[in-house]
């Protein structure tokens, strides 16, 4: 297995089958034999069973992973990688709002033995953004990232930890994942910081982003709980030597 690429989803019975289709076309033009897994975290829609209608080539396999409850998009992520066959593993958001072409470099570098994770930034020079966020969660986005440096630690140098779009070597990821205590969404930082601790190489890279106004995030009305999720990050790596 070469590559496996792993989408979280939440009720997105309309973006998954593009999703899973997208991923799996790109797959099949860089690898002998790839996977896609969609991890679906409790949905109450039929995400699973559009996912699992995918018209997808032979050479890939898909697999459909469904928590029976919603556990929070960490959870979801980490169900993916532990269960991923491929030497690299590409994490994704639902709703490909990074065109899997983008990956192409990075996955060579990793192949190459050059690097351990990269991470996608929307805020690199090089990116490019095709369709922006709404003014209010770009400030609110702006803010989120000092006060995750701010309460966390992360480094100033990691510019977009919560960019959904990040590719792994296999054994790094089932490492920091299976170590992993962070269900929601602040899994990432957790993640990230853990990396750092380990002296792994780890490198940003420019894409081209369009933003999905269909996200599920809502950082304005999730504000107190996305501090007390850093708050507790910041308490799980403070132990980590």
């Amino acid at each position: 297995m070469d590559i496996s690429i792993i989408i979280p989803a939440l009720n997105e019975e309309n973006k998954i089958l593009f999703d899973v289709e997208a991923a799996a076309t790109f797959l099949s033009g860089r690898c002998q034999k790839g996977e896609v897994i969609i991890v679906d975290d409790g949905s109450v829609d039929h995400t699973s069973e559009t996912a699992k209608a995918a018209n997808i080539p032979n050479n890939i396999d898909l697999h459909v992973l469904k928590h029976k409850m919603n556990s929070g998009k960490g959870a979801s992520v980490k169900s993916g990688i532990l269960a991923a066959r491929g030497e690299v593993i590409l994490f994704a958001d639902s709703g490909t709002c990074i065109p899997y072409i983008n990956a192409v470099n990075s996955i060579e570098r990793l192949e190459a033995g050059h690097l351990d994770i990269a991470i996608a930034s929307r805020r690199h020079k090089n990116t490019v953004i095709k369709r922006n966020r709404p003014l209010k969660r770009r400030i609110l986005s702006r803010l989120f990232r000092r006060l995750a440096i701010w309460i966390t630690g992360l480094p100033v140098w990691i510019t977009d930890s919560q960019c959904g779009f990040k590719v792994y070597r296999r054994n790094i990821a089932r490492e920091l994942f299976s170590e992993c205590l962070t269900t929601g969404y602040m899994f990432e930082i957790e993640i990230l910081i853990r990396a750092i601790k380990k002296g792994l190489r780890i490198e940003e890279f420019p894409v081209e982003w369009s933003c999905d106004p269909d996200t599920r995030i809502r950082p304005g009305a999730e504000a107190f709980s996305i501090l007390k999720e850093l708050l507790k990050v910041r308490s799980i790596t403070k132990k980590i030597r």
